[in-house]
């Protein structure tokens, strides 16, 4: 089977990054694999080429190479096909509706999946009748606005497939959004086995990691450190993440620690990647987000044998920790029940160790071997039926009946951009 994958920048750092080159590296075992990169900022990929997988881009950014296009025509015209509703549509243009429109009527892959809702869109609209279209959700369908929400409930009843990353967000693409026919499943992503040993459960460090933004709640991690660091003084924290550009996060998060008197006890290490080596320095792992689409951090802390505590907030800590067994789940937003939790584990040592091991074990559910064999039954099973999307038919004819007022607006658009729109067989 001939995969091929659909980033926005497979040149950068991030979580969909870094669980698509997991994925595709483990399906490349047994299938031919491509990742194709919209855009390309640097000559190697932060994280490494991924082994058995072949790498393309659209659009070169790198300043004096050869392809450079960062002023090429076309992208000063804003995208007509990239929605305005995800966060990266100013990244877009023109130019990218016609490369990108211009490589998926080339591709000969079996199965082409897209990796956000834009890229998403883009293969509803603009891959031919054939592949099987698959649309993988990496954030949560609340998490995207109200503009988005209406595009991809228009735009998605053309895709085979969409893959969630938790059964919540799951559940809320079945029952918000009308799909008929689209195949919705959730599957965790997939986090390597660490090449080290794992935690021994005798640091006394407490470890959180994520980018410094409010979501994180990292101003409620540290109120509750301080609870910990009262009474128990041997233990400190750190921090490992890099502000937001839009904000100063990280300077009000050491001005409160200052404030509570923890400079020396919370330390703040900037963003590491990989964290493999960083988790087993640590014997608890801290999550107090107010919403999480997955979790990754708590797997990767869990793979490494430190128990976590976290919020439990949606949607992803619950489907991934089982409380009191291999970490420990509090309510968002309730500083005194996670210094509470700390506390439990920090003042308890076989308890950190036992649940330190229960993590461990728990955690191997999340190899990649066995979320890759997921992902190639679902893509087996959307070809054997025969691909190509609920577009074709009656059932297509019935989804676009549906939102045939925003296809009209959208027809003149669809036009000029090398959209291909499909017909009901």
């Amino acid at each position: 089977m001939h995969i091929s994958f659909l980033l926005h920048n497979a040149y950068g750092i991030g979580g969909t990054i870094r669980s698509t080159f997991t994925l595709a590296r483990t399906l490349a075992e047994q299938h031919d694999v491509e990742i194709v990169s919209v855009f390309r900022h640097r000559d190697v990929p932060r994280l490494g080429e991924p082994e058995g997988v072949r790498m393309s881009h659209l659009v070169d950014l790198r300043k004096g190479s050869a392809g450079y296009e960062g002023s090429a025509a076309g992208r000063a015209v804003p995208a007509s096909v990239f929605p305005r509703g995800d966060t990266r549509y100013r990244q877009y243009s023109e130019l990218t509706d016609r490369r990108i429109a211009r490589h998926l009527r080339a591709s000969e892959a079996d199965v082409v999946v897209g990796t956000r809702p834009g890229l998403n869109v883009h293969i509803s609209r603009q891959a031919p009748r054939g592949p099987v279209r698959v649309g993988q959700e990496h954030l949560a369908l609340e998490s995207h606005g109200y503009r988005l929400r209406r595009e991809i409930a228009h735009r998605y009843g053309l895709l085979d497939a969409v893959t969630t990353v938790t059964e919540a967000d799951a559940r809320d693409y079945r029952n918000r959004l009308g799909l008929p026919g689209v195949r919705i499943e959730a599957i965790p992503n997939g986090v390597p086995e660490p090449d080290g040993p794992p935690a021994d459960g005798e640091a006394r460090w407490i470890v959180a990691a994520g980018r410094l933004h409010r979501v994180k709640r990292y101003d409620l991690l540290i109120r509750a450190f301080a609870e910990v660091a009262a009474v128990r003084p041997g233990w400190r924290l750190r921090i490992y993440g890099a502000g937001d550009a839009s904000g100063d996060e990280g300077a009000a998060l050491r001005t409160l620690a200052d404030g509570l008197g923890l400079r020396e006890r919370v330390v703040f290490m900037g963003a590491v990647d990989p964290m493999e080596a960083e988790w087993p320095r640590s014997s608890i792992a801290a999550v107090t987000s107010d919403r999480e689409s997955f979790g990754m951090t708590i797997v990767e802390a869990m793979r490494c044998g430190v128990p976590v505590v976290a919020t439990d907030c949606p949607h992803g800590p619950a489907e991934i920790i089982h409380d009191g067994t291999d970490g420990r789940l509090v309510p968002p937003g309730d500083t005194k029940a996670f210094a509470e939790a700390l506390l439990g584990l920090v003042d308890d040592d076989a308890l950190r160790r036992r649940m330190g091991h229960a993590a461990l074990e728990s955690a191997a559910r999340f190899d990649p071997a066995p979320i890759a064999e997921r992902h190639e039954r679902l893509f087996g099973e959307l070809a054997a039926r025969g691909g190509g999307g609920p577009g074709r038919g009656l059932r297509g004819a019935f989804h676009r009946s549906r939102s045939g007022v925003l296809d009209a607006a959208y027809a003149l658009r669809d036009k000029a951009s090398g959209v291909i729109r499909r017909q009901p067989a």
